[in-house]
């Protein structure tokens, strides 16, 4: 042996398991590759090994008994999982659950089908015999029989002692207030899953995806508190539902803003419904008018086309516009609902509500901005909130004879809320804010807005809407003490495609108080009728207005604002302070 061989290490036999794994996974001639690839293969094999395993326990549980799983997994507690106490700003419990008892049977274990019917339609005659009968002689593991059952009907079966018959604990949601907040809450369905309002929005926020995962069984979630007042929300609805009554009107809806922070301090829309009880969800009677609903908002979209010519600089106060006669566009007239035969300034074309002057307003601007203000303010997209609603209802083509007809409500149809937000930015010093149905703070909303028209704009405003209460079409408001500003708007309602002579949809824009804005208020009323004492007059002076005087004379001590008595009029009050300032 060479001195070379001497130096070399003597390598240990490699042993015989080890050579064998290496060549099953390597084969004979391997290398890093090969390694990696089997690497790889084995990685699968595995991940495929678990969720094959997975796979197969799903198979398991879905054969299993319905019941018998319920019974394991719950110990027969709750089956339809739980959902936040929704609160009010003030803490008042709005909606929360509560434990009802189900009926299920697990038709596998019945001995006598025939008794079992007979015994438990005794007790519960609304089940259907027939229908029953095919359950039970069904052979799944578990059926459901009746869900939310009262304590002496679960008491009378139990002791009925049929076998294969058992209760489950369930969540049901309730609402203590019934119908008072129904619109603004929504519902859930027999699962206790949202489908409307809040509820919904609830649901989307991820709470739905918490059911699926099974992670909702429990009530210690973090209440839900609103920004609604129900002490506001219980005097709106009253006074609401009295208008409704008086003008005979089909409908009636309204709202409360808070101006600075863009909260939704009461929301009604009559007719409402009890949440606690099942109703026909296809129902148009019920639906939410503020939100879900889009209509012509009539005179009250006059205040867009004044603010818009105040804010472009390009008129003032003083400026008047020709009002001798109606206004001709091709084959269509243009006329005011009292005529003044003359030129009006624009307090007067506000005050006196002239459809003349605020078409000549708009026309003065032109299309292309009378178009961009209104998307500015809002008016042209959909509204996001927590709550549904409905896409504005636009001119595919929008010409100038678009712009005379918007300038004063007609020919563009948003909802009611969406308005509500525009006209919150007029009186606010010019400031958009997204309206919510949560409680904010000032500090939060004003890092949600943005400014739209210049906050001397706004004054000018202001004290327009001061003045059509002082001595325009919105007097029959003014409650003393608390210096309301507004703008009426009735509208002619379009049936069959044409516009109605005889039904209209009646709104009253309301601020309080006017030289301070605090709260925006809409009253809407659809179809009022004519009474002796409005002398047979369907105008929104005649019955939104009055109405808002007294849901005004109502929530403004609750809403904390105190009345101011002996106040200047419009001019003295807020138009010294914008000469001041400037």
């Amino acid at each position: 042996m060479s001195a070379t061989a001497e130096t070399l290490p003597i390598v240990p036999a490699e042993p015989l398991r080890r050579r064998l794994l290496r060549s099953l996974l390597y084969g004979r001639s391997s290398n890093r590759a090969a390694k990696a690839r089997a690497r790889v293969g084995l990685a699968i094999i595995a991940f495929a090994i678990v969720y094959g395993i997975i796979a197969v326990r799903l198979v398991m549980f879905a054969a299993v008994s319905d019941g018998r799983v319920a019974h394991r997994v719950v110990s027969g507690d709750a089956i339809a999982t739980a959902r936040p106490d929704i609160l009010d700003r003030n803490g008042e419990v709005l909606a929360t659950d509560v434990r009802v008892p189900s009926l299920y049977a697990e038709p596998r274990r019945l001995i006598d089908v025939d008794e079992a019917v007979e015994l438990l339609t005794a007790d519960l005659p609304d089940l259907d015999a027939t229908e029953l009968r095919e359950r039970l002689s069904s052979r799944r593991g578990f059926v459901w029989l009746k869900r939310d059952i009262t304590s002496e009907q679960q008491r009378e079966i139990y002791h009925q002692g049929l076998p294969g018959i058992g209760f489950l604990n369930e969540n049901k949601r309730d609402y203590p207030n019934g119908a008072e907040v129904s619109h603004l809450l929504g519902r859930v369905d027999i699962d206790n899953q949202g489908t409307a309002g809040v509820e919904k929005w609830l649901d989307n926020q991820g709470l739905a995806a918490l059911h699926l995962a099974g992670l909702a069984t429990d009530r210690l979630q973090t209440p839900v508190q609103l920004a609604v007042d129900l002490r506001v929300q219980h005097a709106l609805r009253d006074e609401l539902v009295k208008a409704r009554d008086k003008f005979h009107a089909i409908a009636a809806a309204g709202l409360v803003l808070n101006v600075r922070s863009g909260e939704i301090v009461a929301m009604v829309s009559e007719p409402d419904y009890d949440p606690n009880i099942p109703h026909n969800p296809r129902d148009q009677s019920l639906i939410n008018r503020l939100t879900t609903g889009v209509y012509e908002m009539g005179s009250t979209f006059k205040a867009f086309t004044v603010a818009m010519a105040l804010d472009s600089g390009k008129v003032t106060l003083k400026s008047s516009f020709d009002a001798h006669n109606p206004l001709h566009y091709g084959k269509f007239d243009i006329h005011d609902f009292e005529p003044m035969q003359r030129s009006l300034s624009v307090p007067e074309i506000f005050t006196y509500s002239s459809n003349i002057g605020a078409a000549r307003i708009a026309m003065a601007m032109g299309v292309d901005a009378h178009k961009a203000f209104l998307k500015k303010m809002g008016q042209l997209d959909r509204l996001r909130t927590e709550l549904e609603s409905a896409e504005p209802i636009v001119p595919k083509r929008w010409g100038e004879l678009n712009t005379i007809t918007i300038a004063f409500g007609h020919g563009l149809s948003v909802a009611p809320l969406q308005a509500v937000m525009g006209v919150a930015a007029l009186m606010n010093g010019g400031i958009l804010i997204p309206p919510t149905f949560l409680k904010r703070t000032e500090a939060e909303a004003q890092a949600l807005g943005h400014r739209v028209i210049k906050p001397e704009t706004s004054a000018m405003m202001r004290y327009l809407m001061r003045l059509n209460v002082e001595k325009g079409t919105a007097s029959k408001a003014d409650v003393a003490g608390y210096y309301i500003g507004g703008k009426t708007g009735t509208a002619d309602k379009v049936v069959f495609g044409r516009y109605s002579k005889t039904r209209v949809l009646t709104d009253f824009m309301a601020v309080l108080p006017a030289d301070q804005p605090r709260y925006v208020l809409l009253i809407m009323l659809d179809e009022p009728k004519a009474l002796p004492e409005t002398h047979g007059f369907t105008t929104s002076g005649w019955n939104a207005v009055p109405t808002g005087g007294a849901v005004v004379a109502r929530i403004a001590p609750l809403l904390g604002i105190e009345p101011r008595l002996d106040l200047p009029p419009a001019d003295q009050q807020i138009l010294a302070s914008l000469k001041e300032n400037r």
